[in-house]
């Protein structure tokens, strides 16, 4: 056994808190999965010799944070006071968000997911959901990671394999830097462009009260525009996408560094979060740039939830690439 393999088993064997960790690399890329939650803990790109961090994401030795890089399956943001109805039907969902009563990015995020594929430039990972208290339904989950010269690329596809329909819902939580280490404030410093027609405003529960346009709001960024002074924590639909169907988000940073994140049609929605509630050094680190298939709240709402019929499937796609 070469000591290469020797290594790898050595890992495997000891218990981080996100369990094995799923390298791969292409293109100038590389990025590593994580077997709990499939989450994206690293992304970095390497140009003239310097790798540089796309996302902050967090040491091998850490649990995920403040969301960082998690997959948000079946839904996304947050179901208010954890209840919601569904064919006439009352549920109560776990209350993962005790501050406000609600319930929070879903049910797969601390769950271990299993092995599918695993190359050198992708790696798939694939969980069942079984019933839940306030979720009865039974979903077959999978996620692929591919690095290559186009950046990343994030596919998630999820059957029903139960017997009755199930509501559902699909976001990601990564934290976008553009090409420097992650450091406190340092959004200040950063323009976004976000091409977005409305926002949502919300409640003191984060709880949507009434969709708004983004024309003479400080929710604007149709135009590129410096966040310094602008707390985010803002849900944005109406996303204006380019020719070949594709909504680009685009962070960057002083001397023309950049990161685009892509969405595929089906993911309409986009939660923007620039950290100002987060403690420490990660107060405004990074900048969050979630993309959703449906609004926070979307299991009370209806606003784009997803009814998946049994035997049913729906796919999306999104990436992150230096741009």
């Amino acid at each position: 056994m070469n000591d290469v393999n020797t290594q790898q088993e050595a890992r495997d064997r000891v218990q981080v808190p996100t369990g094995r960790q799923f390298e791969i690399s292409g293109g100038g890329y590389r990025a590593v999965a994580t077997e709990v939650g499939a989450g994206l803990r690293l992304l970095e790109h390497e140009a003239d010799g310097v790798a540089r961090p796309l996302i902050a994401g967090y040491a091998e030795h850490e649990p995920a944070r403040h969301g960082a890089g998690q997959i948000l399956l079946p839904w996304a943001n947050r179901v208010a006071g954890a209840r919601y109805s569904f064919d006439g039907e009352a549920r109560q969902l776990d209350v993962t968000e005790p501050a406000t009563g609600n319930a929070i990015h879903g049910l797969t995020r601390w769950l271990p997911w299993r092995l599918a594929e695993h190359t050198a430039d992708s790696v798939r990972l694939e969980l069942s959901l079984f019933p839940h208290p306030g979720y009865p339904h039974t979903l077959e989950l999978a996620v692929r990671y591919r690095v290559g010269t186009d950046g990343l690329a994030v596919d998630i596809c999820a059957r029903n394999t139960g017997v009755h329909p199930a509501p559902y819902g699909f976001g990601a939580h990564p934290y976008i830097t553009p090409g420097a280490p992650p450091e406190e404030g340092r959004a200040d410093e950063w323009t976004l462009h976000l091409p977005a027609e409305r926002y949502l405003a919300v409640d003191d529960r984060m709880i949507p009260r009434g969709g708004f346009d983004v024309d003479s709001s400080p929710y604007d960024f149709r135009k590129p525009r410096s966040l310094a002074g602008c707390a985010l924590d803002t849900a944005f639909g109406g996303l204006q996408r380019e020719l070949d169907g594709i909504g680009r988000i685009r962070l960057s940073a002083p001397g023309g560094t950049a990161v685009t994140l892509w969405l595929d049609r089906g993911l309409e929605w986009v939660q923007v979060f620039t950290g100002d509630a987060l403690a420490g050094g990660a107060r405004r680190a990074a900048v969050a740039i979630e993309p959703m298939s449906a609004p926070p709240d979307a299991f009370n709402s209806g606003t784009d939830l997803k009814r998946l019929e049994p035997g049913a499937t729906v796919t999306h796609r999104w990436g992150i690439q230096v741009s």
